[in-house]
């Protein structure tokens, strides 16, 4: 029986029993330690305490029945549930999962003799559990494992779904991680580990640590266990699946014997036919149910009413009328094919346990061999192979040819690799040296652990600078130093700079000389045929200034040049261009298609600018012109006989009228093209346009009638302005002609022409007034309208500027708030400060005077008090 049954009432304030039971023997009772630690004095009072047939012998001591007395009987052996979990119960556990999942743990420990329900569960979660990660922790773990105890220290249940892991593999990493920054502080050897287990130490985590192997004879409990196991999870079948398994079987057999039965009378000549069992109801394998036949013949469908589906107006839209994307699809299909798998991965957990079991615990899988792209392409290494090759066979031809001067060898110069370069030896640069994170972080958490308490004062613990911007540490991202980017062109060297010697001097240096500015082992520069050119290796920003540099180059090489004497002239030969053709002619030069093609530009630009000179003034400044000729401002025939300034006017408006058909022909305004787009009512035009200038051709004009008329028109005007005495006119004079002419003319809607406003009468002065409000008001409509969508979008951009400056205006207002009170309490204090100035020397004086004054009357106290003194002493001796 347990031990709460037999517990005294007030026994249970003395410690947690409920593990401690008492086994019957042939002696007395005897306790037995399931798990956890003795409370001896709960036992001893239990065993006082306990009425039954052996209650004088329980009064003994109890180290009597602990440790044994000095009689024969002795104590049985203690079992404790728990400690190192072996190979066998490993196996047992992982198929006893696969039967019962992983919740019934009880009815799982029950194949266990030594390990409880708890101890099944932690070892499955904790090691067997094929979702577990075995492997090595990556340099990304330990960092991520440091900065979440950082963010959530002693809260590993929440870090370890976080990093992977479960929450003992992170305790102990992150314990490991500290004992080993303590021994790197310490400078203490790293060999021993003081977590690792001493000789005769208790592991108390056995569930997180690999099984031990079984040995070769095991006990005989081990043994019974084992076969236990083996009978029980052998039985994959419930009463009810016997039954229905068996019931199956004897339905195959009954069927397999009337199948025999039936094929030996056939043999026999007896035809047996099989009697169908009638089935009530409907056979819906024989027949349709509810079928109507259609009647024989044609079939009248004209009395049929057609009943359409009535549209839905909410299925429109692009994506329902195309229909499912294909993309759509396979992601949809994608998703499923995950659940699915998930599902299976839930479900068929035996499957997942064998797939790997097989493999090996501590495996890792390769990642993937990321290269970055190549700087130079294949295409740029045969060019540069190409004019190697073509600068090594000039080199050589100009060698064998005896050309061995320094202009030849300045521009043919070898690429091959130098005899310096080959006996320097080239070294791969480095990648800078980088921090190790993990070791700075493990070092913060114990200076962070170890830290005084504050009251102590000082400065707080130095830490090494860290970063809570997000749950993953930031990492520094190591990258190999680019060797293409460092070339000389970055690095000054020897004629970089105000020197006039080449960059690849000619001059050839010793073994031991080394280039200022130059990386000492790296391979020279021998850019001679400018393949690598600066801007092709720099940023924009490097380019402009290699361009601002070469400019000043430049400035400073011109202003060395000598001042020219310009005591030269130039004799050509009377056939110079007939000889410089000639001499091209021989040459065989050819002009490039694109200088061919700019001069022809130029050519037809010009001829496009001189032809526009000649058009009318009103289409060379593109003002508004009639789209409709007024024919009818000529006088008509058959009137009196003309003057000769009449008949003038009457040539000049015949020859407008022919220039207005000919622009409107061959020059037409916006408005007309515009038009044309509208009816045929252009065609119509044109054509009377064509019959005018048919009867009345229109005669170009030629720039020296032009210029004729331009000075015949100057000399009238000066002429006229002298006659009517008419001086300089002002601008604010024009605008004001300007405007009265213009407001006596009127336009007539009814009509659709313009008049004078005096000629016009009331009404249509109303009808276009009113006309001339509604076009306002459309206009104001229209520019409204705009005003609001402008003012949309710009409430949209500067929305949060504006609210913003708000913001700020409100802070201003305070910040002003704040000076001002801060300036009412300077003068305040100012104030303050010059009456207490005034008022210090006053307190001082009268606290001077108290002090004499005290000083004086204590003086005069001491003198009275020796007085006192000498006449108690004259009057003690007097009476002795």
């Amino acid at each position: 029986m347990f031990f709460p049954s037999c517990l005294p009432p007030k026994l249970g304030k003395f410690g947690p029993l409920s593990t401690i039971c008492f086994q019957p023997a042939q002696g007395p009772i005897w306790p037995t330690v399931l798990s956890g630690q003795f409370n001896f004095l709960c036992i001893r009072l239990l065993i006082v305490n306990h009425k039954g047939q052996h209650s004088q012998r329980m009064q003994k001591p109890l180290h009597y029945y602990l440790k044994g007395s000095n009689t024969t009987a002795k104590m049985p052996r203690i079992m404790i549930k728990g400690g190192v979990w072996r190979n066998t119960e490993d196996e047992i556990l992982k198929a006893a999962v696969m039967k019962y999942g992983k919740n019934q743990w009880s009815r799982i420990a029950s194949l266990l003799h030594r390990k409880s329900a708890k101890q099944c569960k932690a070892r499955w979660y904790e090691w067997l559990d094929p979702s577990i990660k075995k492997t090595e922790w990556s340099r990304e773990e330990e960092e991520k494992l440091l900065h979440l105890a950082k963010l959530m220290p002693t809260q590993w249940r929440t870090i370890a779904p976080i990093i992977g892991r479960t929450a003992a593999q992170c305790l102990e990493h992150y314990e490991f991680l500290l004992d080993k920054a303590a021994q790197r502080d310490n400078e203490e050897d790293t060999a021993d580990d003081p977590r690792k287990l001493k000789p005769g130490e208790i592991d108390p985590n056995p569930e997180t640590k690999p099984a031990r192997p079984d040995p070769v004879d095991m006990d005989e409990d081990e043994l019974e266990m084992l076969s236990e196991a083996r009978a029980r999870l052998a039985n994959t079948q419930g009463k009810k699946a016997k039954r229905k398994a068996r019931e199956k079987q004897l339905e195959e057999a009954r069927r397999l014997a009337a199948l025999q039965k039936r094929r030996e009378l056939r043999a026999a000549g007896i035809d047996a036919q099989k009697k169908r069992k009638k089935k009530r109801g409907v056979d819906y394998n024989a027949e349709i149910p509810f079928e109507k036949k259609p009647s024989q013949g044609f079939y009248d469908t004209s009395m049929e009413l057609y009943e359409g589906l009535e549209p839905n107006f909410k299925r429109l839209r692009q994506q329902h009328l195309d229909g499912e994307l294909r993309n759509e699809k396979e992601e949809r299909e994608r998703k499923r094919d995950r659940q699915k798998i998930k599902k299976k991965k839930e479900s068929d957990l035996p499957s997942a346990i064998l797939q790997t079991s097989g493999v090996a615990e501590f495996t890792k899988k390769r990642s993937k061999l990321v290269l970055p792209a190549p700087q130079i392409s294949d295409a740029e290494l045969e060019e540069v192979v190409k004019l190697g090759q073509a600068s090594e066979v000039a080199r050589q031809t100009a060698e064998e040819s005896g050309i061995t001067n320094s202009a030849s060898s300045a521009l043919l110069s070898e690429y091959s690799l130098s005899n310096s370069a080959m006996t320097t030896g080239l070294r791969t640069p480095k990648t800078p040296a980088a921090q190790d994170k993990i070791l700075q972080e493990a070092q913060n958490l114990m200076a962070l652990t170890n830290v005084d308490t504050p009251l102590k004062g000082g400065l707080n613990t130095p830490l090494h600078q860290s970063d809570f911007s997000g749950v993953t540490p930031q990492r520094q991202a190591v990258q190999t130093p680019n060797t293409v980017l460092t070339t000389p062109f970055r690095t000054p060297g020897p004629g970089s700079e105000g020197s006039m010697t080449p960059q690849g001097a000619l001059t050839p240096k010793g073994p031991g000389t080394v280039t200022p500015g130059v990386t000492p082992g790296r391979t020279p520069l021998r850019d001679k045929l400018n393949i690598n050119s600066e801007e092709q290796l720099a940023d924009p920003a490097y380019a402009r200034h290699l361009q601002r540099e070469s400019r000043e180059q430049l400035k400073l090489g011109l202003m060395s040049l000598p001042i020219p004497k310009n005591d030269f002239e130039i004799v050509l030969p009377e056939n110079a261009e007939t000889e410089l053709e000639e001499m091209e002619t021989e040459t065989g030069y050819m002009e490039d298609a694109s200088e061919i093609e700019l001069r022809n530009q130029a050519a037809r630009d010009a001829e496009q600018e001189k032809e526009l000179k000649l058009r009318h003034t009103a289409v060379q400044r593109i003002l508004p012109r009639p789209s409709e000729v007024n024919e009818s401002i000529l006088r008509p025939l058959g009137t009196d006989p003309l003057s000769e300034l009449q008949q003038a006017e009457e040539i000049i408006k015949k020859e407008m009228i022919t220039m207005l058909h000919f622009d409107c022909l061959h020059h037409p305004p916006a408005n007309q093209q515009r038009s044309k787009q509208r009816g045929p009512a252009s065609t119509s035009n044109n054509a009377e346009h064509i019959a005018h200038l048919d009867r009345h051709p229109y005669k170009p004009i030629s720039n020296e009638e032009l210029a004729h008329a331009s000075e015949l028109l100057s000399q009238e005007m000066e002429v006229v302005r002298a006659g009517m005495g008419h001086g300089d006119l002002s601008m604010e004079a024009y605008s004001q002609v300007w405007e009265e002419c213009y407001g006596q003319v009127l336009y007539l809607s009814a009509q659709s022409r313009y008049t004078r406003a005096n000629l016009a009468s009331k009404k249509d002065r109303i009808d276009s007034l009113e006309k001339k409000l509604e076009i306002n008001r459309g206009h104001m409509t229209c520019e409204a309208r705009r005003a609001a969508r402008l003012e949309r979008r710009l409430k949209v951009l500067l929305g949060g500027y504006q609210s913003r400056a708000v913001g700020l205006l409100k802070q201003h207002g305070e910040l002003w708030e704040q000076v001002e009170q801060a300036a009412t309490e300077l003068h305040t204090f100012t104030e303050l400060k010059k009456q207490e100035d005034t008022a210090i020397p006053r307190r001082q004086e009268a606290l001077r005077e108290d002090v004499e004054r005290q000083q004086e009357r204590e003086k005069e106290l001491q003198q009275r008090y020796g007085d006192l003194l000498l006449e108690k002493e004259a009057l003690l001796s007097a009476k002795y």
